[in-house]
């Protein structure tokens, strides 16, 4: 059995596998450890992190600053494995939870939701950590190769390259996501070629890691022989006994028929893809009007004009409340049919792809 390691810099993971930041809470310190000792890179998403903080409304930056902090610091307790930051471009205190993420020495900071073109500027002197933007079009990826090299004289460490396939917010026209000229598949090759002038700043290619729709070990293979460096995933995660959402959460999972994962217009500006509910059904209709926007969170927000607080609504989902909120999830959330261990399911994933590479001989 051969299953790749993955390299980042001079980061290496013994799998390939890059566990999705999930927000709003999905993905803490729970889960994001029991990747990193399992041999991937675990990932804790800073969107919302600092929720239950008894300041969350009244002092923001402070509270989402402080839980961060801490959960980074549970990590490094249970775990001497990769870690990760998922920070999004579009949230409003974005710089502030870079600086933490760098000085807390985080493994690698992962940052999509619109360009990092200035991510690199908060890096201090001896900062060993890695930038890895998260794109969906070879364009992009070329122009923060551009736009880096010409500012700050440097690369990123490697890309994520998501697809349409993906859960939560979607970097896709709407009428692209079933298109099928925008299948991973297709942007992943796309990337590898619009790369290939460019190098790491350690001088080697840039690693380039697939996402969105990988579900088995089956489909990993499939991406490693396209060229991609590694994968992240994130539906099968959240149907993991370390996931850190609430159990009524992952039901929501298990109990998803193919006809009710659903594309919504977010609060935010962009699709994003759910699982139908009645809180989703009602806001369609109108009926979920926020009396006030308590964050101002997300930029791109029109808190006025918004049928819900999609943070509310997602930290409602993580505490298991999916009558006042709703799961983002993946195309594939329907075929998930159980909860299993972290460590299972790598075993689970590297025995499929095995038998892929074995059937490809």
């Amino acid at each position: 059995m051969s299953f790749p390691s993955l390299t980042i810099g001079d980061l290496f993971l013994p799998m390939a596998i890059i566990q999705g930041g999930m927000g709003v809470g999905i993905s803490l310190s729970g889960l994001a450890s029991a990747v990193a000792a399992s041999g991937g890179l675990g990932v804790i998403s800073a969107a919302g992190i600092g929720m239950n903080e008894p300041d969350f409304a009244s002092n923001y930056i402070e509270a989402n600053n402080r839980a961060l902090t801490r959960e980074i610091r549970a990590v490094r307790a249970k775990t001497a494995g990769a870690l990760g930051i998922n920070i999004m471009v579009a949230m409003a205190n974005f710089a502030e939870l870079v600086k933490t993420a760098i000085r807390e020495n985080v493994d690698v900071i992962f940052s999509g939701a619109g360009l990092p073109l200035d991510l690199p500027s908060h890096l201090t002197e001896g900062s060993k950590t890695k930038l890895v933007p998260i794109v969906s079009s070879a364009r992009a990826a070329i122009i923060l190769c551009r736009k880096w090299l010409s500012r700050f004289g440097r690369t990123p460490d490697g890309f994520v390259v998501e697809g349409p396939m993906a859960g939560g917010h979607l970097g896709f026209k709407a009428e692209h996501i079933d298109d099928p000229a925008f299948i991973l598949e297709n942007l992943v090759s796309e990337v590898l070629t619009g790369l290939a002038p460019y190098t790491a700043p350690n001088g080697l290619p840039i690693p380039v890691i697939a996402a969105g729709g990988v579900y088995t070990g089956a489909d990993i293979h499939r991406f490693i022989t396209l060229g991609a460096a590694g994968v992240q995933m994130g539906t099968r995660f959240v149907a993991t006994d370390e996931c850190d959402a609430d159990e009524r959460f992952k039901q929501s999972y298990i109990d998803a028929r193919e006809e009710d994962l659903m594309i919504i217009k977010s609060p935010v500006g962009m699709p994003g893809r759910a699982i139908r509910n009645d809180f989703l059904k009602s806001a369609a209709h109108g009926d979920k009007k926020p009396p006030s926007c308590p964050y101002r969170c997300i930029l791109s927000c029109d808190h006025q004009k918004a049928p819900y607080c999609i943070t509310l609504a997602l930290a409602n989902a993580q505490k298991g409340r999916l009558k006042y909120g709703f799961a983002f999830a993946g195309k594939n959330a329907w075929r998930v049919d159980r909860i299993m261990p972290v460590a299972e399911l790598f075993n689970e994933l590297a025995t499929q792809y095995a038998q892929a590479e074995a059937a490809a001989i």
